[in-house]
């Protein structure tokens, strides 16, 4: 036997964000900010970002705060899946 390690993935991406849309099957659509300084001045501005996410229970409801992971590419556009949800709406 050789000493060969198998290739390591690389570490997922992981963001949290609030659920905005659930008007589809299995996927909901995540809401990301992120605060960062601009490159200029250094300002620090909110920048949003929308993911559409594969939730496979369809658990998530809009307003749910929610842990999403990268994975590989289940649609067009779905390239990410819940992992968790961290807080139910009110």
């Amino acid at each position: 036997m050789s000493d060969v390690k198998a290739p390591v993935r690389g570490r997922r991406k992981v963001r949290d964000g609030v659920v905005v849309s659930d008007k589809m099957q299995k996927t909901v659509i995540v809401v990301v900010q992120e605060l960062k300084p601009h490159p200029l001045y250094k300002k620090v501005v909110r920048a949003s970002r929308r993911y559409k996410v594969h939730d496979e229970s369809g658990e998530c409801g809009v307003g749910d705060r929610v842990r999403i992971t990268e994975t590989r590419p289940l649609s067009k556009e779905k390239r990410w899946r819940v992992a968790e949800i961290v807080e139910k709406a009110k």
